[in-house]
């Protein structure tokens, strides 16, 4: 569990959680799913463009393997911008998730219908999906690895390549805009303020073998992939990574969130 990484008190006074809240209005809501799900360089990101941001996660460490359990989500109004994270499990297990997963799905209309910025990452972008009116299912095949998508809009989604590690893909929600796509599925859409991509732009090293010593040694394996050659290549991409999950939230937060990327602006609404 990250160190910086905080439970959510519904009873708590918002007054009291931000200690930066004078010097540093604008927030970010980062949620993580479960303790192996990090936010990588696009949370590194996010706060060098100077959000404060609360970082919640829904299934303790403890609970990994039965992931059931009892969760409260904030109101959203709180932010300025919502950024969820992968999961291992499916939007639609309804036996693994169905305490908390209609309360995130709420989470996620309640965040669209006001317009505040999303950023929906693997199983975040599938719950962003479901919440709007599209589905999930299960992929014809698996992604895992490194992998090109084929992007309508190079300038906000590159062709990459992206880290994918999932075997659901999900439909684009009515009226929202697909972006990017591979031979599985749908990779990116917009609707509105809010972004959802399928693959993975805050995967670094340290995530990946958080994955692969948590029983992705063997899943990956178990689908004809080569762990130790996914982690060399996540090492040999370092860099270059980093910097495309910058770029991507930076061209999120300008062209799609429009709020400022600079970081003396403090995230604020270009049009405030």
């Amino acid at each position: 569990m990250p160190s910086d990484m905080v439970s959510w008190d519904p009873d708590l006074d918002p007054a009291l959680a931000l200690s930066s809240e004078v010097e540093n209005p604008v927030r970010a809501l980062v949620i993580h799913h479960d303790h192996l799900s990090l936010s990588g360089p696009v949370g590194d990101r996010i706060a060098q463009l100077g959000y404060d941001i609360d970082e919640l996660m829904v299934v303790p460490a403890e609970r990994y393997d039965s992931p059931g359990v009892e969760f409260t989500f904030p109101d959203p109004a709180g932010y300025d911008l919502v950024v969820l994270l992968g999961a291992p499990w499916s939007v639609y297990d309804r036996a693994s998730v169905a305490p908390w997963i209609d309360g995130e799905l709420e989470l996620l209309r309640t965040a669209y219908a006001a317009e505040l910025p999303v950023l929906g990452i693997c199983f975040g972008a599938q719950a962003l999906a479901t919440a709007l009116g599209g589905s999930v299912e299960v992929a014809p095949r698996h992604e895992i690895g490194w992998t090109a998508v084929e992007s309508d809009v190079p300038g906000l989604i590159p062709a990459g390549p992206w880290f994918q590690w999932h075997f659901d893909r999900f439909t684009v929600p009515p009226g929202a805009v697909e972006l990017a796509r591979s031979a599985v599925g749908p990779q990116a859409f917009r609707a509105g303020r809010a972004l959802g991509v399928q693959f993975h732009p805050e995967l670094d090293e340290e995530t990946l073998l958080q994955w692969l010593d948590a029983g992705g040694r063997a899943e990956a394996r178990a689908h004809g992939e080569d762990p130790e050659r996914l982690l060399a290549e996540t090492r040999a991409r370092r860099e270059e990574s980093r910097q495309r999950a910058y770029d991507l939230v930076d061209a999120f937060l300008a062209e799609i969130a429009e709020v400022s990327t600079d970081p003396a602006a403090g995230g604020q609404d270009r049009a405030a």
